[in-house]
């Protein structure tokens, strides 16, 4: 995991792999009971299984095949993409029998996902609203110090136990900062530091090694600074980086032929002073592009942006997101080494509705913490995200300044919209009914956690390596 280095149990890991297969790595949402579609509303809930792909992925193509605003579509949280999961998505204002017909009409149409439940709802479907998710993980590739993958379980569920009771590093995982191309993080450093250019050409250009060779080919043509060429090379299943292509070669365009008419008038300004002032030219704003004709020369940061803000919405937010969780990985490293279930003197607390907990003693705030009822927090850094006290809040204030920062820089002045205030969220999370088995092929892992966690992390600590 990208800047976790913090493990809470001391067990020897059993090692391997996940993901060889989509179907060795299953999520199913947990809903929250009261929110469930009754069948009767004007909000149709459509209850998905999908696999290998992202949860915006098919929220788009629904969309698009129902002629309808992305905007109308919610769902609680983003799923793994190499997996098959099951969550529930919600589209708003569908009231007549023929939108819902329309619906039902898209099962089997949409790629790699099924409608398991078409339901009618009162109610909306909006980010957070789950308890959390449940995971059947198969690990494979045993590390072979153990002679049986009976043995390997064994320890599996030792270690089990021990999270059960100290719970989990909260620390987020590769899926919030990409990978194999783990830039999304970069892109949002440099959101922050206002360097538009910069964030735009982390996410179309700089190619990774890993990536295809048509995927790389594309990239490198925007990083020499053809929009066009960049965009024709680009493959169709790049939908994020076509995007904003599409957007720049537009902006590009109207920019040339401005900059063009600017160039042509002020050549004959240039030409009319040359002939009646012995040669002076006057003092003009005219740009020559002739010795570069690079497509950066007619872009400017209104262009970036329009860039930027032609993505989904979820995807805009996630670049500073995920630059704050890089940073709070490292937060909690630190924190989670004093102790991940000990109250240390500073800390900020919350209880497990989020709220914080004032004036409770030293010995009081330690038993909440054992008994899952608060927990220790680290920043997600922002505008007006507090610092604990002590030796907490000096660690947590010299991340910061190691990276150069202040708080206010999460404004993002160029581009408000993506800026953050921040908040405090906790260092760790819980675990339930986990368990661990022999299979033929391995260990098949089971276990519920809090929403908004990471799978990853609990395997971190049973395998011992690095998780994606």
């Amino acid at each position: 995991m990208l800047n976790a280095e913090t493990y809470v149990t001391k067990e020897k890991g059993i090692g391997g792999t996940i993901r060889n297969r989509y179907e060795d790595f299953y999520v199913e949402e947990i809903p929250i009971e009261n929110l469930l579609p009754t069948g009767e509303g004007p909000n149709v809930w459509i209850w998905i299984e999908k696999l290998g792909r992202t949860t915006l992925d098919v929220l788009m193509d629904i969309s698009r095949d129902l002629h309808i605003s992305r905007k109308r579509m919610g769902f609680a949280g983003m799923k793994d993409k190499k997996a098959i999961t099951k969550q529930w998505i919600c589209i708003s204002n569908m009231d007549s029998e023929e939108q819902f017909e329309e619906v039902k009409a898209l099962n089997g149409e949409i790629y790699n996902t099924k409608f398991l439940k078409i339901v009618r709802g009162q109610k909306k479907l909006r980010m957070g609203q789950l308890e959390g998710n449940k995971f059947k993980i198969l690990i494979k590739d045993i590390n072979t110090d153990y002679s049986s993958y009976q043995e390997a379980a064994n320890i599996a569920n030792n270690i089990f136990k021990k999270l059960e009771v100290s719970g989990v590093p909260n620390y987020f995982g590769w899926q919030r900062f990409g990978k194999p191309r783990t830039n999304t993080h970069l892109v949002g450093k440099a959101l922050v530091a206002n360097d538009l250019a910069e964030a735009v050409r982390l996410y179309i250009g700089n190619p990774y090694e890993e990536e295809p060779e048509e995927v790389k080919l594309a990239r490198k043509a925007y990083d020499d600074g053809d929009v066009e060429k960049s965009l024709d090379l680009m493959p169709t299943g790049m939908r994020y980086e076509r995007i904003m292509l599409k957007e720049l070669l537009k902006e590009k365009n109207k920019l040339k032929k401005s900059s063009t008419r600017i160039n042509s008038s002020n050549n004959c300004i240039n030409s009319y002073n040359n002939i009646n002032s012995n040669n002076e030219s006057i003092n003009s704003n005219s740009i020559d592009f002739s010795l570069n004709d690079s497509d950066f020369n007619y872009l400017n940061d209104k262009s970036y942006k329009k860039a930027i803000f032609a993505l989904p919405k979820p995807l805009q937010r996630m670049f500073v997101h995920a630059y704050q969780s890089y940073l709070f990985n490292e937060a909690v490293t630190k924190r989670v080494a004093m102790g991940i279930n000990k109250y240390i003197e500073g800390d900020i607390i919350i209880d497990n509705e989020e709220h914080l907990i004032h004036n409770e003693s030293p010995e009081k705030l330690q038993e909440m913490i054992f008994k899952f009822e608060a927990d220790p927090t680290s920043p997600l850094y922002g505008t007006k995200v507090p610092f604990a006290e002590g030796k907490v809040g000096e660690m947590e204030k010299n991340i910061l300044i190691e990276e150069n920062l202040k708080k206010v820089d999460f404004e993002c002045p160029k581009t408000p919209k993506l800026g953050s205030h921040g908040l405090r969220r906790k260092i760790r999370f819980k675990i339930w009914d986990a368990s661990a088995k022999a299979t033929e092929d391995g260990v098949l892992t089971e276990f519920s956690i809090d929403k908004g966690s990471y799978a990853t992390a609990v395997l971190r600590e049973i395998m011992k390596n690095d998780v994606v």
